[in-house]
Parts: structure tokens; C-alpha cells; sequence
């Protein structure tokens, strides 16, 4: 996984306002916090952060008045309609460390003939991964599976050096029989029989 390098800028206004104010000026309110010390709140490009964001669980380096600190999205606020960033909290992470994150979990593959339908019943994976070296994604094969399998989260396999922190039996994907078509009502076939 590679960094993303941000610029970031200290925020002395808050409130509703002032956020808006920024998000007017490309800019995105932010608070980053992490290992004890005291939180700290800015604002990042808009643009360059929304860019980076479209990479689950990216590693930001930010420049912070001279000072570089690596950073993980650990939640983003959006506009309900419009999709814009509103705000985000940026998790500090040192190189080295764990930390627990969710990644989405891929299928590749075809089903075993017969209308199969494939189900996501979980769609991320909770792991333990070091920070700087975190997946993007884990892809499942489910190549010929029939209808009634299901692939359980200890049956993924997981990049080098993560750990599974979801429950080890939960269902991630299973295949269900394709519907078949719902029998006529009884007024409709009775109707047909007397005629």
C-alpha cells in the first residue's frame, strides 16, 4: 500500500459556519487523534482527500505545520445527496503497529450452472493488520460452487501478515437455489377447470 501525502492546515474557527466556510474554500474539516495525545483539528483539500479516499483503509502522511504524521480514515461524513465530504476523523498510526480495520471482501468466479444466485451476506472483513502494510480488499473464489454452499470467514484466505478479528464461523457468502415460479392461485386454476 502506498501513502498519500496531504497538506494539512490547523483549524482555529469551528462550528457550523466555520465548516462551511472551509468546505466553500476546497478544504474539509478534520480531527486527527490517536496514541495519548491530544486531539488535534484541520482541514485537508478536498479534492486530494476525496482522491485518496477511494482507496479502502489508505494511508495518509500529513504535513502538519512541518510535521509528518501517518494517519488512517476512521470515519467520513458525507453529503446525504450530493456525496461531498463533510468531515472526517483520522486515526494516528506508527509504523509497526496493528490496528484493527474492515476490507471488503471480492468474488471472482462463476457459479455451477442452473440460475444460481450468489448472496454477500457479510460485505468487509474485520482483520488485524500492521498500519502500514494494510489490504485493500480480499478476493473469494466461488468458481463451480453449487446452490446451498457457503464460504465461512475462517475459509478465506488472508494477505500475509493479518489476522481475522470477525468470528471465525460467521457466513461471508453462500449460494442460494434460484425461485422458481409461484404456482397460480387457486381462485384463477378452479376457474379454468369448470369451463
Amino acid at each position: 500500500m502506498s501513502e498519500v501525502k496531504l497538506a494539512a492546515s490547523v483549524r482555529t474557527k469551528f462550528g457550523k459556519g466555520a465548516a462551511r466556510a472551509i468546505r466553500r474554500d476546497g478544504q474539509v474539516p478534520a480531527v486527527v487523534y490517536g496514541h495519548g495525545s491530544e486531539s488535534a483539528h484541520v482541514t485537508l483539500p478536498a479534492h486530494d482527500l476525496a482522491l485518496a479516499l477511494r482507496t479502502p483503509n489508505v494511508l495518509l502522511s500529513l504535513d502538519v505545520e512541518g510535521k509528518t504524521e501517518l494517519a488512517i480514515p476512521k470515519a467520513v461524513q458525507r453529503d446525504a445527496i450530493k456525496g461531498f465530504l463533510i468531515h472526517v476523523d483520522l486515526l494516528l498510526v506508527r509504523s509497526g503497529e496493528k490496528v484493527t480495520v474492515e476490507i471488503p471482501v471480492q468474488t471472482e468466479g462463476e457459479l455451477a450452472a442452473g440460475g444460481n444466485l450468489l448472496e454477500h451476506v457479510l460485505g468487509t472483513l474485520s482483520i488485524e493488520a500492521e498500519a502500514t502494510h494494510l489490504p485493500e480488499a480480499v478476493t473469494v473464489s466461488v468458481e463451480g460452487l453449487e446452490a446451498g454452499a457457503s464460504i465461512l470467514a475462517k475459509d478465506i484466505a488472508l494477505p500475509k501478515g493479518s489476522t481475522l478479528v470477525t468470528d471465525a464461523d460467521a457466513v461471508v457468502i453462500q449460494v442460494l437455489a434460484a425461485q422458481a415460479e409461484e404456482p397460480a392461485a387457486e381462485g384463477e386454476s378452479t376457474e379454468g377447470a369448470e369451463a
